[in-house]
């Protein structure tokens, strides 16, 4: 099919497209990036400790969340000898 069209369709249009059988093979260019599954996990701390990420958070300027990831990613690597990573200073 020529890539000549300009018209532009939105993911719900080109997957009524594709459900019908036709050729959407124009509407991509062949540069596709895979996208990992997102694992969620719950925490939740205490206050103290609610209150602490925080802190840290802001002094850090960086979300609890990435707070929250760099001690756990520490927290498990003391667990297995010899595969420690050198460490990034953040800040």
């Amino acid at each position: 099919m020529p890539r000549t069209s300009k018209i532009r369709l939105s993911a719900d249009e080109i997957a009524g497209k594709a459900l019908r059988g036709e050729d959407i093979s124009a509407y991509f260019n062949g540069r596709l990036t895979a996208v990992r599954p997102v694992r969620r996990g719950n925490v939740d701390p205490q206050p103290g400790q609610a209150r602490e990420l925080e802190e840290r958070a802001t002094r850090l300027n960086i979300s609890r969340q990435a707070v929250i990831k760099a001690l756990l990613d520490r927290a498990l690597q003391e667990g297995r000898p010899g595969k420690l990573r050198p460490r990034k200073k953040v800040g």
